[in-house]
């Protein structure tokens, strides 16, 4: 046997050897590739929620809500969960409507809710007790419930400035904060600090 024959007699050759580690790699990396792409395709994918009624649906963010608690002279008062931008007519028509002897002129229909409100509705006749207007035990003033006479008895608010306080209240819902006075015309930062340790909303 020739010496050019020897090598072929001991297995591969080294560059054959190197051609097929080459090889392998590839289809490794390919399919890592390829394993990859599934597991980020499977995490863009929508989750799938089944609902009660066996339908199925994506799964989306929950819906904003407001949770009211309705009271007073209505069909059935408790505490109800609304859509976002509820409005006054909206909890009302939640609590089954009007109770017979409701005062409905008392009660602004187009008057947004706000989450964690109270709404009243008073039957006729009932009177409002002014110690509702006060925060428990400070004595200060609530944004919130202060009709328009006991608004008047804070400094520098005259009947014209507590109208607009009430018109509001009425128009935007509850105040959050103290520092939602500002958003009410006619009072700035001095009559606010003015009246930031009298009242509470």
């Amino acid at each position: 046997m020739s010496t050019a024959e020897q090598p072929r007699r001991g297995g591969a050759s080294p560059r054959a050897r190197l051609g097929l580690g080459a090889a392998i790699v590839v289809v490794l990396l390919a399919l890592t590739i390829t394993v990859a792409i599934g597991i980020l395709r499977g995490a863009s994918a929508p989750i799938e929620t089944v609902t009660t009624d066996d339908a199925v649906e994506t799964d989306a963010a929950p819906a904003a809500s407001v949770f009211v608690h309705v009271s007073g002279a209505v069909a059935t008062p408790g505490l109800y969960v609304l859509g976002e931008g509820a409005r006054v007519v909206d909890a009302i028509a939640a609590a089954g409507g009007f109770a017979p002897g409701a005062d409905e002129a008392a009660v602004n229909l187009a008057r947004p809710l706000s989450d964690g409100e109270q709404l009243h509705v008073p039957a006729a006749g009932e009177v409002s007790q002014p110690q509702d207007a006060a925060a428990p035990g400070d004595g200060r003033v609530n944004l919130n419930t202060a009709d328009a006479a006991q608004l008047d008895t804070l400094p520098r608010i005259g009947p014209a400035m507590a109208a607009r306080i009430i018109e509001w209240r009425e128009a935007n819902g509850r105040f959050t904060s103290v520092e939602d006075l500002l958003a009410v015309p006619g009072i700035g930062d001095k009559m606010l600090e003015t009246l930031r340790d009298l009242v509470t909303a």
